[in-house]
């Protein structure tokens, strides 16, 4: 039922707006097309993703989607963004890209009707955009097969992310469109790890993400002040 979707309408009609622009590199979207490298190179060299059946939640116009299919995976995207969901097969097509496709569901619905149906999830950059984070990860950890793994990425909720992801990035630096992270919505790592645990998720590998406003470059460190990621496997 829609009155129990764990979605905020005012966020998705807010990445429907500019989804016509997920492909641009030069767009609001640029972030994530130079962040898609390393998170993907990331995701791989814990889990080579060749052969594997691959769940992204939050899929959006489908940019690491895309990229973890062309890596050798079966790639299922997921989102509830109409407009974006319709970028991301249009992309899929004119790029001819295997074995991806994209489906407008919740990940909580899906757990439902596909438990422990794949190898590896990913859920990135999406869990600060929904009412509940927590429920998403719980059906994240439902989806995977017991010895697969899920990995998340988010932003931390400090003083530092605050100057950084909001003001540096949305108002000074012109990175993001303004609006496109509320600060109470951030999740601490220390947070995201209840939730992993509670989901009887095993946190295995944490990783931070910095740019570089000089180079404007991204790297991955071990600083989780801002951007972070998590590894996380389900126990056999």
């Amino acid at each position: 039922m829609t009155s129990t979707l764990n979605a905020d309408p005012a966020e998705l009609a807010k990445f429907s707006e500019l989804a016509h622009r997920w492909w641009d590199p030069e767009s609001e979207f640029r972030p994530l097309h130079q962040i898609n490298p390393l998170r993907l190179d990331w995701i791989n060299s814990l889990c080579p993703l060749a052969g594997h059946s691959i769940l992204d939640v939050g899929c959006g116009g489908g940019i690491l989607a895309d990229s973890m299919a062309r890596r050798g995976a079966g790639v299922l995207g997921i989102d509830l963004s109409t407009k974006a969901l319709k970028v991301a097969q249009l992309h899929a097509l004119e790029a001819q890209t295997p074995n991806v496709q994209y489906r407008e569901i919740s990940a909580e619905a899906l757990a439902d009707e596909q438990p422990g149906n794949f190898d590896v999830v990913t859920c990135m950059e999406m869990l600060e955009h929904v009412p509940d984070p927590a429920s998403v990860v719980r059906a994240c950890a439902t989806l995977v097969k017991p010895g697969g793994w899920v990995f998340f990425s988010t932003l931390n909720r400090n003083a530092k992310s605050f100057l950084f992801a909001i003001v540096g990035a949305e108002y000074v630096l012109n990175l993001l469109p303004r609006g496109t992270h509320e600060y109470a919505k951030m999740i601490r790592p220390s947070e995201l790890a209840r939730y992993c645990r509670e989901a009887d998720l095993e946190l295995l590998h944490t990783r931070g993400m910095e740019y570089n406003p000089l180079t404007r470059r991204y790297s991955l460190s071990a600083d989780t002040g801002v951007n972070y990621l998590f590894a996380t496997q389900k126990p056999w």
